[in-house]
């Protein structure tokens, strides 16, 4: 699978292109929107990484001439935090965002989410971050050197959205929708759904070792092993 690189940060711009290629993708790499337009076109990639803040062209701009043309995945990345921009990017098709800084096990999964529900590759079904396997096919979870744990349908979609974002705290109107869809679920649902996915793999539930809860936001896929990227 060939993915186009468009960020105008070098150093930024080299790591992305280490971490991508040690994950098994083959890359090509452009410094700003006209050259990525330009790679895009020669290239051919079958996803894209799109940063928004680039030089000659921006990166809204870049993703409006790709969709005029071609359905080529997009992932934004942004430094912005700001809801207008990553909506506007959205609306003009990308198809995921990440807000630097982010770690390099979020980015190749968010990748490789995309590439699933895009239809680039196919889904084996199995999820895969530090200790923890995932297969939602079986709805089991396995944790290194035990047995696997099994989960109901509920949990198991709420332990991918979970795995897909790995370090990352989700909202729990991210996490309702992911699980139930809009207007599926409620507060009261997603507590009493954690509560029992931390009853199955949870060594000590007073000490979470895997699921965080951060009050007022939402909850998170602990990922101890993840380096986060500095700010460009």
């Amino acid at each position: 699978m060939k993915i186009l690189v468009i960020e105008d940060d070098l150093a930024l711009s080299d790591v992305l292109d280490f971490t991508l290629r040690h994950a098994g993708f083959e890359t090509v790499t452009a410094h700003d929107g006209l050259a990525g337009i330009a790679a895009w076109q020669s290239e051919k990639p079958d996803l894209i990484v799109l940063d928004l803040n680039l030089p000659r062209l921006d990166g809204l701009a870049v993703c409006r001439r790709i969709r005029a043309e071609a359905q080529t995945p997009i992932v934004m990345l942004t430094v912005r935090s700001g809801e207008n921009e990553v909506v506007q990017g959205l609306e003009m098709g990308a198809d995921d965002y990440i807000v630097k800084p982010f770690s390099p096990r979020e980015l190749v999964a968010r990748i490789r989410a995309v590439a699933r529900r895009t239809g680039q590759v196919a889904d084996s079904g199995l999820l895969e971050v530090g200790d923890l396997v995932l297969d939602r096919t079986r709805n089991e979870l396995t944790r290194a050197g035990e047995e696997p744990v099994r989960l109901t349908p509920l949990e198991t979609s709420l332990m991918a959205t979970f795995m897909l974002h790995p370090g990352r705290v989700l909202s729990s109107e991210a996490l309702i929708n992911a699980v139930w869809g809009i207007e599926g679920g409620d507060r009261t649902m997603l507590k009493q759904l954690v509560y029992r996915l931390r009853s199955k793999i949870e060594p000590d539930q007073s000490q979470p070792r895997y699921i965080e809860t951060v009050p007022g936001v939402g909850y998170g896929l602990i990922d101890p092993a993840a380096e986060e990227y500095p700010e460009p």
